[in-house]
């Protein structure tokens, strides 16, 4: 087999053009990388801060913090929809849209737009984790913040992941040839 060869997941996601191995283990990796900071912040839902000021936790916190958790990780897993069939046709359950097919900027916009806004995140993280920016860095005790660093840097992770992914979205649904 040549060295140059793509290699592909098999037709049993049902897209039109076969999906890259590569693209279908980013979109298994983006809700990973998004986890361990939704797993950090419960026990700031709780008012636990790490090292920091432990402030007693507002009514609203818990769920303030387990609903930013969960939209994190729906958002994180609507990235299977650049490497599955419900990416490229609306799902059949949908009423009076179910079958119709998706045309591709329809999720390339979006998908774009949301890896550059995390890509975004990820400079902003860059300056406040280095305090390049002068900032006082994270507001957490000394062993604290590098466990902060770590599962935030790890989200960062996310708007260069996604960009890679709906670029090979686009590849595979616009410019099959390439």
């Amino acid at each position: 087999m040549p060295t140059n060869m793509v290699h592909t997941v098999v037709g049993s996601r049902g897209t039109e053009r076969p999906v890259p191995l590569w693209a279908e283990r980013v979109a298994h990796l983006i809700p990973l990388v998004g986890l361990p900071v939704c797993l950090w912040r419960l026990p700031i839902g709780f008012g636990y801060a790490m090292g920091g000021d432990n402030t007693p936790s507002a009514w609203w916190h818990i769920p303030y913090v387990f609903g930013l958790s969960l939209l994190t990780e729906a958002f994180a897993l609507l990235g299977f929809g650049l490497v599955r069939r419900w990416g490229e046709v609306v799902p059949n359950w949908v009423p009076k849209l179910g079958g119709r097919r998706i045309p591709p900027f329809a999720a390339i916009v979006p998908a774009t737009i949301g890896g550059l806004l995390l890509l975004g995140l990820m400079v902003n993280w860059i300056f406040t984790a280095f305090r390049i920016d002068g900032s006082p860095g994270f507001p957490y005790a000394p062993g604290w913040d590098t466990l902060a660093m770590t599962v935030s840097g790890l989200l960062t992770l996310w708007g260069p992941l996604m960009l890679a992914l709906t670029y090979g979205y686009y590849r595979r649904r616009c410019r099959p040839d390439a």
